[in-house]
């Protein structure tokens, strides 16, 4: 994965320390401190601190908060991260903010899109909602 440093891991080869398989259905707000890794249905906002893959099957409606994220399934919802990859069976219906952004050809994206310097994203997550960020549609 060509967006993330060379001594770093790569996310779809990190340790998941917390995975909610196909055919799991899970309705609230999800918060955990590492990898996770989602083949199911979430219902709620998801919230990780390090990293999330969304399988293909896996589908989440609501926000999304983490650091990195490769989408293969469907999201509806807010996505607030570092390092965004869409691949080409990932499909999202929302605001994006992020630092990087790699999407595969057949990906669907519909939304806005809003990207910042690894410096200004600290200052742009403190924007409030009367000072939203000028966003670029795709």
């Amino acid at each position: 994965m060509s967006l993330f440093k060379k001594d770093k891991v790569a996310l779809d080869m990190q340790s998941i320390s917390t995975l909610i398989s196909e055919g799991c259905i899970f309705d609230g707000n999800l918060k955990a401190p590492d990898f996770v890794r989602i083949d199911g249905q979430i219902t709620g906002d998801v919230m990780v601190d390090e990293g999330l893959i969304l399988g293909e099957k896996g589908s989440i409606q609501g926000n999304v908060v983490t650091k990195e994220l490769v989408v293969y399934g469907t999201i509806i919802g807010d996505l607030q991260v570092t390092s965004l990859e869409i691949r080409s069976t990932g499909k999202i219906t929302g605001e994006i903010r992020t630092q990087t952004l790699q999407v595969e050809n057949g990906a669907v994206y519909n939304g806005g899109l809003s990207m910042t310097q690894n410096h200004k994203l600290a200052q742009s997550n403190q924007v409030s909602a009367k000072q939203k960020p000028t966003l670029i549609e795709v």
